[in-house]
């Protein structure tokens, strides 16, 4: 099996043009595939197979096995690695991700693409659709109580479902002990990913995240997506802004149609084939 090496500010993906119709236990080879140690170490496994309503359909598991719903960062990577193989010409095309249809807009530099802007579609803002637990209502600065503390959370879905608190530098957090015990709060039914979030103006923000069934990664366009949204539910941002994350810095735009675009890089950084006894 064939597989390419690509990242999205150093959230990195196993990209596989052609998943093995063999396999019956895809959740133990995603496993493999993504072990730092004992497979080729990435934070997901990236699957372009052919569409029902596009030319091409984009499946995403994450490190743990499970499918995402939606990931800003692999429909950056997918664009690359579709544009600059000859599969797709167009600069501006659909990909399918679950149930969704994405448009993606490349930015060349010659023949080689740039950056790619995902139109991410409208957040989901009622707590039913999130999900949060309890009655429908928009989640805006509701406090949470995990971990030993008080969080005040923001909940957004962008077509999955994300936890944002905003506060001080987010390098003082301790992600990896309010990371988990937020993600799998009883209030998120299907968990969710985590955001700490420092607002530096109204046009910037970093953070880190915490993302669901991986961990800490350098990057989540999804993420940055949903810390935009919140962060102007909360009058801390403006509808435009650079999202800063340890990988890199993504532009997000809420504009007027209600959609989020999302804009930033992608890398590509070796290509392999694993052997059939692996």
């Amino acid at each position: 099996m064939r597989f390419t090496k690509m990242h999205g500010l150093g959230n990195d993906f196993v990209v596989i043009g052609e998943w093995p119709q063999e396999t019956r236990n895809w959740p133990e080879l995603v496993r493999r595939l993504c072990h730092r140690r004992l497979g080729v170490g990435a934070d997901g496994v990236a699957v372009l197979q052919p569409g029902e309503k596009t030319r091409y359909r984009l499946r995403v598991f994450n490190a743990d096995g499970s499918e995402a719903e939606m990931c800003g960062n692999a429909l950056r990577v997918a664009g690359k690695y579709l544009y600059e193989r000859g599969l797709i010409r167009e600069t501006v095309f659909q990909l399918e991700m679950q149930q969704a249809v994405k448009t993606l807009r490349l930015e060349l530099a010659g023949d080689r693409v740039a950056a790619v802007e995902v139109d991410m579609g409208s957040p989901l803002l009622d707590s039913t659709a999130v999900p949060v637990g309890g009655p429908a209502r928009q989640v805006v600065g509701e406090e949470l109580e995990a971990a030993g503390q008080v969080f005040k959370i923001t909940a957004v879905s962008m077509g999955n479902p994300h936890c944002v608190i905003f506060g001080g530098d987010p390098e003082l957090v301790p992600l990896r002990e309010w990371g988990p015990a937020i993600e799998t709060h009883p209030l998120f039914p299907r968990k969710t990913n985590v955001e700490f979030v420092e607002v530096l103006s109204p046009g910037e923000a970093r953070l880190r995240v915490f993302e669901r069934g991986v961990g800490e990664t350098p990057a989540c366009g999804s993420g940055a997506c949903a810390v935009l949204v919140a962060g102007v539910l909360n009058g801390l941002l403006d509808r435009r802004a650079w999202i800063t994350l340890p990988g890199g810095t993504l532009r997000v735009e809420w504009r007027e149609d209600g959609h989020v675009y999302m804009t930033g890089p992608a890398s590509e950084v070796f290509h392999g084939e694993l052997l059939s006894a692996w």
